[in-house]
């Protein structure tokens, strides 16, 4: 990866977009991808659309969504500690003792996930599982009053973490899901500038899609496309413990894991397939036999139906602080992302049968 577009993903990553707080994502996507997009706009849910081609036919929208998960601050008590509600799908034996930056209207705040000590708990309550209620998060105030000169509710929460290198292309981050996949439509458009295309592009950088897939339901809606592509992170399985059986042999380093199942198109499917083959792009192949929980499942239902496809990128760790992934993965993802809007022609016929 060059360093220009590895600077680009660092800074996606690293800026806080919980869902329905995503506007500070959307601005670096807007920017970033306003060089190779003929139009950039955002509509009233906050969706950001890039259009390239838009003359062309027929159209294919591409998703990747720009929120994270977090969290959100619901009280304060007398003592200054504040407690919050979760934004999407969190472990809680994952966030005890979690560095967090609350993000103020003055700008982000460090706090600290709090619990008792578990020195001070009974036998009965160590075996017990973590309750998210349980916690509580401490930013050193001494009491509510002067708690809320900083903090205000509703204030979003994300975990204290930035993109950064392990070995070799690995890298870690808290939220490459899914902020990878915003990043890859940037690229995508990137590499479509000087092609000729038959179709028109869409580049939707989606929101909330953690909290219900809601950013892809509604700017399906809109753009109305023929043809979806979503791109998201799926469950790598190269960990000590991982269920190949559950999932299959999926591994970072491999390529970008093309999806096949009830959710995916079969001629789109089979067009990726191809893409990776002529491109000589490492790939993976996935079995999901139901939806797929990625903006895929809202894109094929929109309207009358759409034929739709799902790029993924392997992941360790999902909904942690430390994601994992090769960068070398999202990279071949855009590429195929490219390379598979590049060959769709005014005459394909998406009808299974």
């Amino acid at each position: 990866m060059l360093n220009e577009s590895f600077d680009v993903l660092k800074r996606l990553v690293d800026t806080p977009g919980p869902s329905g707080y995503e506007q500070n994502v959307q601005k670096i996507y807007r920017e970033e991808i306003a060089p190779y997009a003929d139009s950039v706009r955002t509509d009233i849910i906050g969706n950001v659309i890039a259009e390239r081609n838009p003359s062309g036919s027929p159209r294919i929208m591409l998703a990747g969504h720009a929120d994270e998960i977090g969290f959100q601050i619901r009280y304060i008590n007398e003592d200054g500690f504040l407690y919050f509600g979760t934004i999407g799908g969190h472990d809680p034996v994952v966030t005890v003792g979690q560095r967090v930056n609350i993000h103020t209207a003055t700008g982000p705040i460090l706090g600290v996930l709090g619990r008792r000590a578990v020195h001070l708990m009974e036998p009965e309550e160590r075996a017990k599982g973590v309750k998210l209620d349980d916690l509580w998060i401490d930013i050193g105030a001494t009491d509510r009053k002067s708690a809320e000169e900083i903090v205000a509710i509703g204030d979003c929460v994300t975990y204290a973490q930035q993109m950064e290198h392990l070995l070799g292309d690995i890298c870690t981050a808290r939220s490459f899901d899914n902020k990878m996949g915003v990043f890859v439509l940037i690229e995508t458009l990137r590499l479509l500038k000087e092609k000729e295309l038959a179709a028109s592009v869409y580049a939707v950088s989606t929101v909330q899609e953690e909290i219900g897939l809601r950013g892809a339901r509604t700017s399906a809606f809109g753009v109305d496309p023929i043809v979806g592509i979503a791109t998201d992170v799926c469950h790598a399985m190269d960990y000590p413990g991982a269920d190949k059986k559950k999932v299959g042999d999926v591994r970072l380093g491999r390529g970008p894991v093309i999806t096949r199942g009830a959710n995916i198109n079969p001629k789109v499917f089979q067009l990726l397939v191809q893409t990776a083959k002529e491109m000589d792009l490492p790939y993976q192949i996935e079995a999901i036999p139901t939806g797929t929980g990625t903006d895929a499942n809202a894109m094929q239902l929109a309207r009358s139906g759409m034929a739709t496809g799902l790029i993924s990128v392997p992941l360790r760790y999902m909904h942690t602080p430390c994601e994992v992934m090769n960068i070398d993965d999202i990279e071949n993802a855009a590429k195929l992302m490219a390379g598979f809007c590049e060959r769709v022609t005014t005459d394909h016929d998406w009808t299974p049968f």
